[in-house]
């Protein structure tokens, strides 16, 4: 099953787990199983419409999936995928 790894501010959804497996064939299932094993993860990572926000990026073996199939990219058993939240902030420089 493929691993995936949680982000810290996930961890109080999956009882502080860093990661965990998920039996899915695509990004799109994983994301499903996520939501069924730890409730509420789902409306954290997509938006209304289902789709992946804009300010998460999802990796599958270091590959970012924009850049790939998207939510339809497949996944293997020994496959790693990195939840990253975005980081905002600072201050200007002027």
């Amino acid at each position: 099953m493929p691993s995936v790894r949680i982000p810290t501010p996930l961890r109080r959804l999956t009882g502080d787990k860093d990661e965990v497996t998920i039996n899915a064939k695509n990004i799109r299932e994983l994301i499903e199983g996520l939501e069924k094993q730890f409730p509420g993860v789902k409306e954290r990572l997509c938006d209304e419409s289902g789709n992946v926000r804009r300010f998460i990026n999802l990796y599958v073996n270091n590959e970012d999936i924009r850049f790939l199939k998207g939510v339809e990219t497949e996944l293997k058993e020994s496959d790693i995928v990195s939840i990253i939240p975005a980081i905002a902030g600072g201050k200007k420089q002027f």
